[in-house]
């Protein structure tokens, strides 16, 4: 969009909290060279605020945003604390390292909140306020300020709230949706009386942050905005606590695509949308749903013959957005067993992947063998390979061989061989399907014993060769963790995605267990 289109609208901000809410996504625990990708891409689209993470949640958090800090060039890097002098000094030691650094401070504000969570009156949470985000504004020039469970706090109070995080020094208020409670006509009637009451209002930029618990997360980010607010909080895909919180790609397609009903833009470049929902679904192996708004498989899919008549004649009939707006090819390029490497980075690079000589030799080999397999090998076959390939990295137990016998009312038997931290272990297990077999020969062999919390199997693409794309999602002590892999053999993806989903849940422990020793 071009600045002259812009010149009669206002600009909303658009704050990326998907390294810090989306991670804490049951399961979506991203490594930090992920976490780097992540940012990157949020960078280059042009994310106004990233939100890296919780210093003081444990080292690694902290690490990750002083990492994310000193990579990031444009966008301002925000450290999350609570009310705490010492999560606030955390906060405010990583963010040091960005171009541009903002602490965000929180504080709950609502009753239900106050009674049973902080134990605190009112006045007390008044006092807290003023001093942290004084502290805050010591340590930084920005700092942004969120009363947490917003919309279930009294108007009066929340004035006063508002009115002292300001006269603190607050540059950013947040008003955040917490529990997914509000709807879209209160969301709009509290920011404006908010905005319209306290006296500094115009000292600092208004925030929407809204959770999708009753599915209304954009409805209300948008309904905040038409209330005052000019800074949307959202993540990739709509990654986050619980349900999720309002996806970047929805707001922001949906200020650009109906402009003509809501006078705001945002600066995000929308071509590199699909691509980001991608790198976001590979590093926190989350899934998107295939009728999922902007970048699901089927957002730009048309099967109904009435659909094809009208998009053969205008697209416009069935589409009011193009594919390309979001970076979504409209056609797809056959990629086949005569393809050659040239061929194949040319096509890695339309897909939004750079990879490295070794990753690129080992992805090429995947994708030759896929295509002996297959008569064709379509887009989202070779995105399933690579992010695939990408999640198993560094992985500590790894799959060398599987055998399984199945039989009709009989035996279900796996022979797996398997190299745990680079040692050949073998063995044999039972079952009562064939999965159970591999699942528990798995467990046998690498000596641990998760809860299965989720197995789900769908085809990547079409027809009897298509890829089993397998999902697993572990629990172990407390942590969970999710793994995918996608195999033309259903039973090899599904061995795959349980070690995957397996090294990612002792990863965590270890993580948290370093932390826990540092605090």
């Amino acid at each position: 969009m071009t600045a002259t289109a812009n010149s009669n609208k206002e600009r909303v901000f658009i704050f990326d909290t998907t390294l810090r809410d989306g991670e804490q996504s049951p399961g979506a625990t991203m490594t930090l060279e992920e976490k780097l990708q992540v940012a990157d891409a949020l960078d280059e689209m042009g994310v106004d605020i990233i939100e890296a993470g919780f210093p003081i949640a444990s080292n690694g958090d902290f690490e990750a945003v002083v990492a994310v800090a000193k990579q990031v060039k444009n966008a301002t890097v925000a450290g999350l604390a609570r009310a705490i002098t010492a999560d606030i000094d955390r906060a405010g030691e990583a963010v040091r390292h960005a171009q541009k650094g903002r602490i965000h401070t929180f504080v709950s504000t609502s009753p239900i909140h106050l009674a049973h969570q902080m134990k605190k009156t009112e006045d007390e949470v008044i006092e807290i306020i003023a001093r942290t985000v004084a502290q805050a504004r010591n340590l930084v020039d920005d700092v942004e300020w969120s009363a947490m469970d917003a919309t279930r706090t009294p108007l009066e109070f929340l004035k006063r709230c508002v009115d002292t995080a300001i006269k603190a020094g607050a540059t950013t208020i947040n008003l955040p949706d917490t529990v997914g409670y509000a709807v879209p006509e209160e969301h709009f009637r509290m920011f404006k009386t908010i905005i319209e009451s306290v006296p500094n209002a115009d000292k600092a930029i208004f925030s929407v942050h809204c959770h999708d618990d009753l599915g209304m997360a954009v409805a209300n980010s948008l309904a905040g905005v038409a209330g005052g607010a000019r800074q949307i909080e959202c993540t990739i895909n709509g990654l986050g606590e619980r349900a999720g919180n309002a996806a970047l790609e929805e707001v922001v397609m949906a200020l650009r695509t109906r402009g003509d009903a809501m006078p705001y833009f945002t600066e995000i470049e929308t071509t590199q949308l699909s691509r980001a929902s991608r790198i976001v679904s590979a590093a926190s192996n989350f899934p998107v749903q295939y009728n999922k708004a902007i970048v699901g498989k089927n957002a730009f899919a048309h099967e109904s013959g009435i659909h094809q008549d009208g998009m053969l004649k205008n697209a416009e009939t069935y589409e009011i957005m193009t594919p390309a707006s979001v970076g979504i090819k409209e056609t797809t390029l056959v990629m086949g067993k005569h393809s050659g490497r040239a061929a194949f980075k040319d096509k890695l690079k339309e897909l939004g992947y750079e990879l490295g000589d070794n990753a690129f030799q080992e992805a090429f080999q995947r994708f030759k063998d896929l295509a002996d397999r297959k008569k064709h090998v379509y887009d989202a076959d070779i995105i399933a390979l690579v992010d695939d390939e990408v999640g198993s990295v560094g992985d500590r137990i790894k799959l060398v061989d599987m055998e399984v016998v199945s039989k009709t009312g009989g035996v279900h038997k796996c022979n797996l061989v398997v190299t745990i931290d680079g040692v050949e272990t073998s063995v044999s297990y039972e079952g009562t399907g064939s999965v159970d077999a591999i699942f528990n020969a798995i467990k046998e062999a690498s000596g641990q014993d998760p809860h299965l919390v989720l197995y789900a199997v769908d085809g990547v693409t079409g027809g009897t060769d298509a890829q089993a794309s397998a999902h697993v999602r572990l629990e172990m002590n407390g942590r969970i963790a999710s793994g995918n892999a996608a195999e033309p053999d259903t039973l090899v993806a599904s061995a795959r995605a349980y070690l995957n989903a397996l090294n990612r849940v002792m990863i965590e422990r270890g993580a948290a267990a370093q932390g826990a020793l540092a605090g």
